[in-house]
């Protein structure tokens, strides 16, 4: 499966915004997708995740509450509304596929086999 993240942007504190990610071929919906991001510097963080089905959703504890993963398995696409954004939540995010995590591996990006190009995400204080 081949991804292409959308949506980044420069934003003020308090801001929204709704990265997006669209994934090729006609099995999207077997496929866990999460969000993760990278700051300059920093290593690779898991951000967010939805199972197939898109019954089962996952966060990172820093974004509970204010960001919300969903997927559109007819449009193969991923989606990230981020809201409340804070100066912290500037990174390149990055969205990622798998078919075969199990739960306990979910936040782990190295189980993760296909990966999109990344979108800026830049919060200003």
């Amino acid at each position: 499966v081949q991804l292409q993240a959308s949506g980044g942007g420069l934003v003020q504190t308090g801001g929204s915004l709704k990265l997006s990610c669209a994934a090729s071929g006609h099995t999207f919906r077997r496929y866990t997708v999460a969000w993760f991001r990278q700051a300059p510097g920093k290593e690779r963080e898991f951000v967010a995740a939805v199972k197939g089905n898109g019954g089962s959703t996952f966060y990172t504890d820093s974004v509970k509450g204010r960001f919300t993963v969903s997927r559109d398995n007819a449009k193969s696409t991923l989606y990230l509304q981020m809201n409340s954004l804070k100066p912290e939540d500037t990174a390149v995010y990055l969205c990622a596929a798998d078919s075969g995590i199990i739960n306990t591996s979910i936040r782990l990006s190295q189980q993760y086999d296909y990966w999109g190009q990344g979108t800026q995400v830049t919060v200003s204080s």
